[in-house]
């Protein structure tokens, strides 16, 4: 089945470092705009960073430009985001998606994505 898994979640402290990872099984992520997206508890889902379907362009919610950075690995068919400087704001579920017809106007909508992962949980202790 295909489905997009995250992985590299967990407990850091203010100040450091985490890298989670999206990884589509069954499909190639070639071709597919991949975005990172949160959602803190009580709160509404935030956009955090997005690689383009075409050239690869990236792009960043203004709260995290700066500390993060997503990046595509072709040959391990993944998108990361490494998020360095954490905050205790950071902390929460961190979902990837994507999608074959993303522009890049929409990059940070979650409606234009087709394909989602369950998530990882993010936190940051102060």
């Amino acid at each position: 089945q295909e489905q997009l898994v995250e992985s590299g979640g967990g407990l850091v402290q203010a100040g450091g470092s985490l890298r989670v990872s999206c990884a589509f099984s069954g499909r190639s992520l070639n071709g597919y705009a991949v975005g990172w997206f949160r959602q803190a508890p009580g709160k509404e889902h935030e956009f955090v960073a997005a690689v383009s379907r075409i050239g690869g362009s990236t792009y960043y919610g203004d709260y995290v430009k700066g500390r993060f950075t997503i990046s595509r690995d072709n040959a391990k068919n993944t998108v990361s985001l490494q998020m360095n400087s954490l905050k205790p704001e950071d902390t929460a579920v961190y979902h990837c998606a994507a999608g074959r017809r993303v522009i890049t106007s929409s990059l940070s909508k979650r409606e234009a994505y087709d394909f989602w992962g369950q998530g990882t949980q993010v936190t940051v202790s102060s």
